[in-house]
């Protein structure tokens, strides 16, 4: 916390012309915003865990994505298959709780292994924990039946003991919800220029998707269902273009699909 332009970047507020999400139109613009990137950071951090489980689970379908400023509230809830909820030999403590609250616990550092994942230094979305005044985990695992819940405080220095119990029915899902530090950031309240640029995010996620996963924004599913229709937020984006640019879209392979267009300028 002494150092965190280390692990996410400036906390100071920067003026930036970047790609974000214009909330009334629903339209993807390019603008000049200011925004913290330190929390923009944070966000992603969880936004990025929710991408990856989707890498190892094909049958999660739903990732849902709620920003509210008015209550400085951030939530990301996933259908994927859920953390194990048991003790870990090695830490001794429970899977959810070393993965969101103790450093230093990654086991992704093979470097001869093809990376489809976002994290790796096992930092990640313990980060968000860090600069949240409060941060809870939340998840079911269909195969044990269990459900776990576990709060931390205080910037992840007050933890408070997991409660188990046992699921209603079989399903499988992860919730992180966190409520960011503000005053890490220099802010009072979660402006228009960061929830703009999270939203995007968003936009992203869906774009990647290929269609397999339904992302939702505040309750709104986004109606985006491939690579090519994610390209047309930009291209199209403004009515006097919408017939004029050309755009070859082609899908290599699994992994790598690729667009070309032309620039306004």
């Amino acid at each position: 916390m002494l150092r965190p332009d280390t692990y996410i970047g400036s906390i100071e507020h920067q003026h930036q012309t970047l790609w974000v999400l214009e909330e009334h139109t629903g339209k993807l613009i390019y603008k000049d915003i200011v925004y913290v990137p330190g929390l923009y950071k944070i966000f992603d951090e969880i936004l990025v865990n929710a991408a990856d489980n989707f890498q190892r689970d094909k049958s999660m379908n739903l990732i849902e994505i709620v920003i509210d400023p008015e209550a400085n509230k951030i939530s990301v809830w996933n259908n994927g298959k859920g953390i194990p909820i048991t003790m870990h030999r090695e830490h001794k403590c429970y899977v959810p709780a070393m993965i969101f609250g103790q450093l230093l616990t990654s086991s992704n550092y093979d470097d001869t292994e093809k990376k489809t994942t976002g994290g790796r230094n096992g930092f990640g979305a313990k980060l968000a924990n860090i600069f949240s005044t409060k941060f809870m985990v939340e998840t079911g695992e269909a195969r044990s039946m269990k459900h776990y819940t576990q709060t931390f405080r205080n910037n992840m220095q007050d933890q408070g003991d997991p409660v188990i119990s046992t699921l209603e029915k079989k399903q499988n899902f992860t919730c992180i919800t966190f409520w960011p530090d503000l005053a890490k950031f220099k802010m009072q309240k979660m402006d228009s220029g960061i929830i703009s640029l999270m939203s995007k995010r968003a936009y992203d996620l869906a774009g990647v998707t290929d269609g397999k996963v339904t992302v939702t924004l505040n309750g709104q599913p986004i109606r985006v269902k491939n690579f090519d229709q994610y390209c047309d937020l930009y291209l199209k984006n403004k009515e006097s273009l919408a017939d004029e640019l050309p755009k070859i879209v082609e899908k290599k392979h699994d992994r790598w699909e690729i667009a070309a267009s032309l620039s306004d300028g």
